[in-house]
């Protein structure tokens, strides 16, 4: 059994915190916060027409029954177990997603409850509600969480959908814009905290950072599993071997034809021998093995038959007589008065 990060018992505390209300105002909260046998938490119009009042009534009991709580001894004498949630929280980071928090203090839904009502009714804490670019999160510090916010603003200006970064290289560029702010702060675990306060920022299935909406991140289909895999194994792959890893990797279920399939359709992949494929960001030309030989040419001029040979093959694992059955096509290719290889239709450049 997992040992609690907090010493004293939750649902203890608010039964004692409650104990003052009148009956209807305890019953608010603990319909409102999901604090007895149901868990659910209840909106302010289901607690409305259980008691026949309006939405805006039960909005008024529920003000009035934490500013009471606020005010009662019951609540003076339960400092310390507030005192421990803000260090609980300032370990964490200062500023921590409200499901990562309660998650951290327990897996259980009704304990996880009673923690988030003393959030509600606890003074030091302060809740930033989620918005367009953050989650829902909770602080004891405004200035550190204004920091750690306009620093994962500015990360994210710094990423496009392309970016795949390591969880270490991502966790370094973002200190890099955050500043003034406490070395008892800046480790591992906390800036993954961090991170994952922001909705623009995401982590894959295999631990890599970019922006939460790029295919990289966020995997839809079998394209998406396919460009992971081959990034990760680093070097061409052969699609029956991609197939294998997205189902070992992903736990999906990939069939070859169908992953080859994928795989010939997104420019993301080149095709670069026999169903070896290679992603296109490492530089390789797309097109078949004749293609690749007049985008050399064009890029480098005139070669000789080894030169195109040798450039080509960098581009794709074939046999070198496929290359020369290629340059002997005169349809695509000539040769000029030195005995080099240009594309058919281009001009000689002669020296003045």
């Amino acid at each position: 059994m997992a040992t609690s990060p907090i010493s004293f018992k939750p649902k203890q505390t608010t039964k004692r915190l409650l104990s003052s209300l009148p009956d209807r105002a305890r019953d608010v909260i603990v319909h409102r916060y999901g604090l007895g046998k149901e868990t659910k938490r209840m909106t302010l119009d289901a607690i409305g027409k259980l008691y026949g009042i309006t939405r805006e009534r039960v909005r008024q009991i529920e003000a009035y029954a934490l500013s009471m709580v606020r005010k009662s001894e019951e609540y003076k004498q339960e400092k310390a177990a507030f005192a421990e949630i803000e260090t609980l929280l300032h370990s964490l980071g200062g500023i921590v997603v409200e499901d990562d928090f309660l998650g951290h203090v327990s897996k259980d839904p009704s304990l996880q409850n009673h923690v988030f009502f003393l959030l509600v009714v606890g003074e030091p804490f302060r809740k930033f509600k989620e918005d367009d670019e953050f989650r829902h999160r909770w602080h004891v510090n405004e200035d550190l969480a204004k920091k750690v916010e306009g620093a994962l603003r500015k990360l994210y200006g710094t990423l496009n959908n392309q970016d795949l970064l390591p969880e270490s290289e991502m966790i370094g560029k973002f200190l890099t814009h955050l500043e003034d702010v406490s070395e008892r702060y800046k480790n591992q675990e906390i800036v993954k905290r961090w991170l994952s306060i922001s909705k623009a920022i995401g982590k894959n299935p295999l631990g890599d950072w970019g922006v939460a909406q790029s295919p990289n991140v966020k995997t839809k289909g079998m394209r998406d599993y396919a460009f992971l895999v081959i990034r990760k194994h680093g070097s061409p792959i052969h699609f029956r071997e991609v197939a294998k890893q997205i189902t070992t990797m992903f736990n999906k279920k990939a069939h070859v034809a169908t992953t080859h399939n994928e795989l010939i359709k997104d420019p993301r992949f080149v095709l670069v021998g026999r169903g070896l494929y290679a992603l296109a960001e490492w530089g390789y030309a797309p097109g078949v093995v004749r293609d690749v030989i007049r985008t050399v040419l064009e890029k480098n001029g005139a070669l000789s038959k080894e030169e195109v040979i040798d450039k080509v093959m960098k581009e794709r694992y074939v046999k070198e007589n496929t290359i020369i059955v290629n340059l002997q096509n005169p349809k695509y290719f000539r040769r000029d008065k030195d005995g080099k290889y240009l594309p058919s239709g281009e001009k000689v450049k002669v020296a003045a």
